[in-house]
């Protein structure tokens, strides 16, 4: 198996916006219902053909954040929009991003919270900006895209004028070996091992310590690379496979990767796994009156939902596997026609997004899906 060697990250600062090119950059910062503080940052390229009809929000998954969207090492999504003129660009941050300490403190937050209060929160105070008649198109990734779904088929977002889901939805599926991690992880780690979180920069811990025994641990299962924090992030995702083809992603993404991705609080397993074994998005605790606006099945009410949802999935998806291709065809026996579905050849979890030729072979497909939605 040929071995991918480590190389330089070219100087790139952590957290930059400088993969963003001719376009006003601005800060919003909001908070949730549950206290809080999240953040939207706005890339504005004025001029657009689009800049004044529709914007479009991008949602990242669990681990990762904003940045994923807008590397400066090759083409990213942020830029791709502008030049095809979307010039309104809105990248949201929520309480799962990297870009916060959230994941690695103490906490019992289910995917609930976050379609209860996170997206909801976050489209209001991007209306508060762009007002209440423009077209909002959203594209999200992995858990993003499971929460973001689960919002929008349970009503607490509206107004949504179409949906781009990569890997996952509203039907999870994962590897047998996913399965058992998600079901004996978050003991194992909270009572156990400890800390209560898994993060990919336990391979650079010092000599030692629980983080770099476990990372030390991983390695030899995962031959492919030399890369501690890819190993990591196969454990914590992948379903005994790497979370991207190799092939796909630069040297420099890959030297980077504890730059993209972030801690992961373990709770949010035990409520995939209620997920997966449902084989649909559910209601993680019935008895949480917080949550009693929420549906316990967020399929249930899927015959009302009138926004069309573009479902991506690569053909190497070793995190969520044929996910996106089952939800697509539950929903087509629902609402027959509404959805699509695209098969990346090669491509597998994160790689869509972030991979080095996205430009060329994935991102015209979700572009020419939001030009057809966009009227």
């Amino acid at each position: 198996m040929k071995t991918i060697k480590k190389v330089d990250a070219d100087g790139i600062a952590r957290f930059t916006h400088d993969g963003v090119a001719d376009a006003d950059v601005s800060a919003h910062p909001f908070a949730t219902a549950d206290g809080l503080g999240l953040s939207l940052t706005r890339f504005h390229r004025r001029g657009a053909v689009r800049a004044g009809t529709d914007a479009v929000l991008l949602v990242h998954g669990l681990t990762t954040s904003s940045d994923m969207y807008v590397m400066p090492e090759h083409a990213n999504l942020v830029n791709e929009l502008h030049d095809a003129g979307f010039g309104d660009v809105w990248a949201l941050d929520y309480r799962m991003s990297a870009r916060f300490p959230y994941n690695a403190e103490t906490h019992r937050h289910t995917l609930d919270d976050v379609a209860h209060w996170d997206h909801p929160a976050a489209l209001a105070e991007m209306r508060r900006h762009i007002g209440a008649d423009r077209r909002v198109h959203v594209i999200t990734h992995c858990v993003g895209s499971v929460t973001f779904s689960m919002a929008l088929f349970a009503g607490t977002v509206t107004g949504v004028t179409s949906l781009v889901c990569n890997s996952v939805s509203l039907t999870p599926r994962t590897p047998a070996w996913s399965k058992l991690k998600l079901r004996f992880g978050p003991a194992l780690m909270e009572y156990v091992l400890g800390p209560p979180y898994m993060d990919p920069r336990f391979g650079d811990a010092p000599a030692g310590t629980r983080g770099w025994m476990l990372a030390k641990a991983v390695a030899p299962f995962h031959r492919e690379c030399d890369e501690p924090a890819c190993h990591v992030l196969s454990f914590m995702w992948g379903g005994g496979q790497p979370i991207f083809t190799h092939d796909k992603m630069s040297p420099v993404t890959h030297a980077r990767l504890t730059d993209l991705f972030g801690a992961c609080n373990v709770h949010y397993y035990r409520h995939l796994h209620k997920m997966v074994a449902a084989g649909r998005a559910v209601r993680y605790a019935l008895r949480d009156r917080r949550h009693a606006d929420l549906p316990a099945d967020y399929l249930a009410g899927a015959a009302g939902v009138t926004t069309p949802i573009l479902f991506l999935t690569g053909d190497r998806n070793n995190v969520f596997a044929d996910s996106n291709i089952v939800c697509h065809r539950t929903l087509e026996s629902i609402v027959p026609g509404l959805h699509e579905l695209e098969i990346l050849p090669g491509y597998g979890h994160q790689d869509p997004f972030m991979g080095k030729a996205s430009a060329t072979e994935v991102f015209p497909r979700v572009l020419d899906f939001l030009k057809r939605k966009a009227g």
